[in-house]
């Protein structure tokens, strides 16, 4: 398992990581130095990762969501990270004095359902939620217990947090949600990557892709008016 003492041994060489099966049976897939450079430079610039900030890691290690969304960036700043198994009725708790996590949707929904949610503090926490479809009733729950939250798409192969929106207020919620494609789930309109749509697949490529090439994410996408993605499900 990867720890701040060998997180840039691992780094300067590369490493294989498990996909979660999203593109067909789950494999690993090996991230290239290059990659992981590139990865870590995205996720903190598309986070407000610092020196300062203090991480809270619930996703499991061996998976991208874990790894790559903020652990990896954070080490590579400096900035503190406590790794623990996630706990749905301790997470108040456990959240306290954190600036910074990342979550599943099922996390999301989780914690939603705990009889102390209403009463979750979340002010100055900045919570990415990523590896599978975040509808507006997670965003919304969120924002209004006070946190930034970043609706984020990306993948074992690129990523992972190439494609994005952050929320930080309800007003910014309803007018989504307003704007929003009524067949699919938000991706984003921040894009860290070059993307292209090819019979309704989402195409992409850049630095933070295991790839040189375009990769064919068989991801059916659409935009809306305003240019932010929707998700309407797979093409296998």
């Amino acid at each position: 398992m990867f720890d701040e003492d060998n997180w840039q041994a691992a780094l300067e060489s590369g490493f294989e990581l498990q996909s979660s099966g999203t593109t067909g049976e789950p494999k690993r897939i090996f991230q290239t130095p290059a990659k992981l450079l590139a990865a870590n430079k995205l996720a903190v610039a598309a986070q407000n990762i610092t020196a300062q900030s203090r991480i809270l890691t619930v996703c499991r290690m061996t998976h991208a969501g874990g790894l790559l969304a903020q652990t990896l960036p954070a080490w590579s700043v400096h900035a503190y990270v406590e790794i623990q198994p996630f706990n749905a009725f301790t997470f108040w708790r456990d959240i306290k004095g954190y600036t910074h996590t990342h979550l599943t949707p099922m996390h999301c929904k989780l914690l939603m359902q705990t009889k102390n949610f209403n009463a979750l503090d979340l002010a100055g926490v900045f919570v990415a939620c990523g590896s599978d479809n975040v509808t507006f009733e997670i965003i919304e729950a969120f924002v209004e217990r006070g946190a930034v939250f970043m609706c984020n798409w990306g993948m074992t192969e690129i990523g992972p947090v190439t494609i994005n929106t952050v929320f930080d207020t309800l007003d910014k919620v309803k007018q989504y949600r307003q704007q929003a494609l009524a067949d699919g789930t938000l991706m984003g309109d921040r894009y860290f990557c070059e993307y292209k749509i090819i019979d309704d697949e989402l195409w992409v490529r850049g630095d933070a892709c295991v790839y040189e090439d375009w990769f064919n994410t068989h991801d059916l996408v659409a935009l809306n008016e305003r240019g932010a993605m929707y998700h309407l499900g797979r093409r296998q």
